[in-house]
């Protein structure tokens, strides 16, 4: 596929997106507790989350039939394809459970080792952010572009938190350091729109662990696209399936790099 292929996806994938976005925001505060599975510790999937994967495979079947999938709820077979769709049907589970309006709906588009294709959906404001392989980033139909912030002192840093996590003390350290460096620290609770939010600016940068493909992949597309930087805690580039992420503007990376390698003690 050429650029200008996936330039079409993405457009291609938007209604659908905007579909599945209807869906979920009008089953806004109609799950009841008997509808809620617990997954593990803290984490949490309702029908609302199956239901939307299922009709995301549906739909992204008709435009590349020949590709695999690799999502979170796994509703349809799991990878081994040298195309595949990397869709998490609801980011923000928890959030959306509680009724708190941050959560989204995030699909990547994979061809062999490239990411290609990257929209997240922001459920209850509506806002779609896309970005295809050197065709830009958008959000609606406005190109985005990272901050221009050029020292952690004057940056606007988000985090999440695991669901499981056997040692805190790391991200203590870490958030620590955050909260005295820079200018404020945020945790939202959707790994997608954080991404999307640092491509357009709003955050400076992100950093996570424990995440999934599902998580980042749509995210990091745009993020790419926007001009900013991606990579794991040690600056390689194992962030889509290697659970370490940093995003950034670009221009604070190195900055954020040194103190998540320091505070978590890694070896160089």
């Amino acid at each position: 596929m050429s650029h200008k292929d996936y330039k079409i996806i993405a457009a291609e994938c938007q209604p659908i997106m905007r579909k599945v976005g209807a869906f979920i925001n009008n089953e806004l505060g109609k799950v009841n507790n008997s509808d809620i599975e617990v997954k593990g510790l803290n984490s949490l999937v309702s029908y609302v989350d199956k239901q939307a994967e299922i009709m995301l495979v549906e739909e992204l079947s008709k435009l590349l039939p020949e590709a695999g999938y690799i999502t979170e709820e796994e509703t349809v077979e799991q990878g081994g394809k040298e195309v595949e769709w990397i869709i998490d049907p609801l980011d923000g589970t928890n959030n959306f459970l509680h009724g708190i309006p941050h959560f989204a709906v995030s699909v990547g588009l994979k061809v062999g080792d490239q990411l290609t294709v990257g929209l997240v959906l922001s459920v209850v404001s509506g806002e779609l952010f896309y970005a295809s392989l050197d065709g830009g980033a958008f959000l609606d139909d406005r190109p985005i572009r990272v901050s221009s912030t050029p020292d952690l002192s004057q940056s606007l840093v988000a985090t999440g938190f695991p669901y499981q996590v056997e040692d805190v003390a790391p991200l203590i350290r870490t958030l620590g350091h955050f909260m005295r460096y820079a200018r404020g620290v945020r945790r939202m609770g959707a790994a997608a729109l954080d991404l999307a939010y640092v491509a357009c600016g709003r955050f400076d940068t992100f950093y996570e662990t424990t995440l999934n493909a599902w998580d980042v992949a749509g995210g990091a597309v745009i993020l790419s696209e926007a001009g900013g930087a991606l990579s794991d805690f040690r600056g390689g580039d194992d962030y889509l399936f290697g659970q370490e992420l940093i995003a950034s503007n670009g221009l604070i990376h190195d900055q954020v790099m040194q103190a998540i390698k320091d505070k978590f003690r890694l070896s160089y």
